[in-house]
């Protein structure tokens, strides 16, 4: 019986791959300061209903009716449960709050290459500063993030735009400002649609789609300058592009969104946020009005954009392998010292070494390519000669012939194996 649509069996080394994802997404959030929260994977529904929390995702939702009769539905995302939390309690933390999540998300949409509907997602959101220098700030978060997987400004590009300069062409042709979210979702597909779809979503508006296509190729952004100028204060302005093209499906943005797109493959967005300066307000009913940026990045797509690239595919080999379940092999060349080998690696394993054997009599040969399987860097010989072992580097068969202490004091001196396997 296999899996249901959508979902995925995380086999030892799919696991291994989705770890080496949110060892990064820590680090990185980590060294800008931000703080990792969690919240329940089951919310109220109406969480999802309240105003400016919708759009689309609405229709994604797996909603059902528990047995305590109340409507509720698997997180779709996580910024619905932020809201919620610091509204609560956001006069116990001194701003800005610097939040970020790694978590279980849930969406009941069509399967396509990237996109599941189980996934884990990594969100990153700073809260309680209006300015661009916290748009910035998460706009670099991002950016460092996705180079830590050894990406360059030649593998991705962050598309920048501003749904104030959209809410702007609106009132421009008319449209009562209610509507926008229903005409951003269709600026939001405009690049995935047929053309002839998007002209007969536009009628009701009376906007034409070449008319909405020369205000994406022509505008400029002047909102965008200062953040602009930050980016290129930190080195990183080769990775951004003003682009009034994004606006994201979400409807509670309200200024800022941005989207990371790949530059080559036909993957979607890898990565996407904004400003959401309303939703705390709404959903707390105006008991919490803190302004915020964030974004969300999911693990399927990410990990399809690393297998396309090669010099980020060869780093995440390089550190799964440096990574392996076992660093130390002990080889029982002589099965009557299996319990010297027990007392061996019970005190490896209790100085932080990762240690495999043999668990019944076995050739030396096959010990010796369990050893290659298992990924370890040395396999430890014991064989007749105790207290005297033997140490073979497995990836050239270099050898070193040391005394049971020595062995645990070579260990000590030569850290680096560590690094090394």
């Amino acid at each position: 019986m296999k899996p249901l649509p959508g979902f995925r069996d995380l086999f030892p080394e799919d696991f291994a791959r989705r770890a080496y994802l949110v060892s990064h997404w820590r680090e990185t959030a980590r060294r800008y300061g931000f703080v990792e929260f969690d919240g329940p994977t089951l919310e109220s529904a109406e969480l999802y209903r309240k105003k400016n929390s919708g759009g689309e995702i609405l229709g994604q939702l797996y909603e059902f009716t528990d047995k305590g009769d109340r409507a509720v539905a698997l997180r779709p995302e996580v910024t619905p449960t932020l809201a919620r939390m610091v509204a609560e309690r956001h006069r116990d933390y001194p701003k800005p709050l610097r939040w970020f999540n790694v978590g279980t998300c849930f969406r009941y949409e069509r399967q396509q290459r990237g996109r599941l509907r189980e996934f884990l997602q990594f969100n990153c959101d700073l809260l309680g500063d209006a300015s661009s220098a916290s748009d910035a700030e998460v706009v670099a978060l991002l950016i460092d993030l996705l180079r830590s997987f050894g990406l360059t400004h030649k593998d991705f590009v962050i598309r920048l735009s501003n749904r104030q300069a959209w809410y702007e062409f609106l009132e421009g042709h008319g449209v009562e400002k209610e509507r926008a979210g229903e005409f951003l979702s269709i600026v939001d597909k405009m690049e995935r649609e047929p053309a002839e779809k998007t002209e007969e979503k536009l009628l009701p508006f009376g906007i034409s789609l070449a008319s909405l296509r020369e205000f994406v190729e022509r505008s400029e952004i002047p909102s965008l300058d200062p953040l602009l100028a930050d980016l290129e204060a930190r080195g990183l302005r080769d990775f951004v592009r003003p682009d009034p093209g994004v606006v994201r499906g979400l409807a509670y943005y309200t200024g800022i969104v941005f989207e990371a797109f790949a530059l080559q493959g036909n993957l979607r967005a890898i990565a996407g946020g904004g400003r959401y300066d309303r939703l705390l307000k709404d959903l707390s009913d105006g008991s919490a009005d803190l302004p915020a940026v964030g974004f969300g990045v999911g693990d399927a797509v990410l990990l399809e954009l690393i297998n396309e690239i090669p010099a980020a595919k060869v780093q995440e080999e390089a550190v799964l392998k440096a990574d392996a379940p076992t660093q130390l092999y002990l080889v029982i060349a002589a099965e009557e010292r299996r319990l010297s080998a027990l007392s061996l690696a019970q005190q490896l394993r209790s100085a932080g070494w990762r240690v495999a054997f043999s668990l019944g009599a076995e050739r030396v040969g096959k010990q010796f390519g369990a050893a290659e399987v298992s990924g370890a860097a040395y396999a430890v010989v014991i064989g007749a000669e105790w207290p005297r072992v033997k140490v073979k580097r497995l990836a050239d068969r270099h050898e070193e012939e040391l005394t049971e202490g020595g062995l645990l004091a070579w260990l000590q001196e030569n850290r680096n194996l560590k690094a090394e396997v």
